[in-house]
């Protein structure tokens, strides 16, 4: 087969994207991940599987979908209910009877040369900073496909960044570097229990890549990103521990500090059997300006020139 008929699922196509690198970006987010951190802002890419999803919002309560066999919708007082892990159903038929969208995919496939096109359009867009940046999920998580995606890109003359957990084999990571502009790469927790608590996962083959980059000749195009989740990754030990660890790789390194976002948490109440780390009713706030400006001069009095 052609890399340019390479598929992979897709969740979102975020255009005019200013936060996933420089300029103004299409961010194209790939399904499928192998951390399943506990606080994932976006946890319907998880899976690699394109799943069902109900949409309450969107229903107008038509009932075409109780039409339907599978039992997979069903009323609930004068509302409609659509059960989206119901086995056996038929999807394809639910998703076509529903007028408004509200059964429907969380993903499609797209191949290579789709996306490539899609780009295309945007590119008037782009500027001399702007270009497209691949996300998930985990984007590595389909190697060969984000590969062939990112030299197809290169290819076309546009500018290219991956955001990425880097918990994937160090020759993926360096494969796609070849065709990649710049590296937007976590580093969530340094402690190894707490990572594995956490994410599902050590930490060893993350802290291994970021060794490669870091030491590498494309460090200057690598920026290092610690989402800060409340009461888990914010903890002034955190902080120390991973600038640190930066600091004796490249203290050059530029640094970044995400705020924590609590409107994920909504997402959970599409995926059933999927919980977020914090109840609804004890969802922390975003971190204030204060607190950032005391992690940031943890983060520099550890050795770090360029803290965001």
């Amino acid at each position: 087969m052609a890399e340019s008929e390479l598929s992979a699922n897709v969740v979102d196509i975020r255009r005019f994207s200013t936060h996933d690198g420089g300029g103004i970006r299409t961010t194209i987010f790939l399904k499928g991940c192998n951390l399943e951190c506990s606080w994932c802002q976006n946890p319907e890419s998880i899976s690699g599987k394109v799943e069902p999803v109900f949409l309450p919002s969107r229903c107008i309560g038509c009932g075409l979908c109780l039409e339907v066999p599978g039992g997979a919708a069903s009323r609930v007082g004068d509302r409609i209910y659509v059960d989206a892990t119901r086995v056996g159903a038929d999807w394809e038929a639910l998703t076509r009877v529903c007028p408004t969208g509200a059964i429907t995919w969380n993903a499609r496939s797209y191949t290579v040369s789709e996306l490539v096109e899609l780009a295309q359009r945007d590119r008037a867009f782009f500027g001399t900073d702007g270009g497209v940046t691949l996300s998930g999920g985990e984007p590595l998580f389909r190697p060969h496909f984000a590969a062939a995606l990112l030299r197809a890109l290169k290819q076309a003359g546009i500018n290219t960044a991956i955001e990425t957990a880097l918990n994937v084999r160090t020759e993926f990571v360096l494969t796609a570097l070849e065709w990649t502009d710049h590296v937007f790469a976590d580093c969530k927790l340094l402690d190894v229990a707490a990572h594995r608590r956490h994410t599902g996962s050590g930490n060893e083959r993350i802290l291994a890549n970021l060794e490669v980059l870091l030491t590498g000749p494309r460090r200057a195009d690598v920026t290092v990103r610690t989402p800060l989740i409340p009461g888990v990754t914010d903890g002034d030990d955190n902080i120390s521990a991973i600038a640190s660890f930066l600091a004796s790789l490249y203290p050059d390194v530029t640094y970044e500090l995400l705020n924590y976002n609590p409107l994920a948490a909504a997402k959970y109440d599409l995926l059933p059997g999927r919980e977020f780390l914090f109840p609804r009713d004890a969802n922390p706030p975003m971190l204030g300006r204060s607190r950032l400006d005391e992690l940031k001069s943890i983060a520099q009095a550890a050795g770090l020139r360029y803290v965001l």
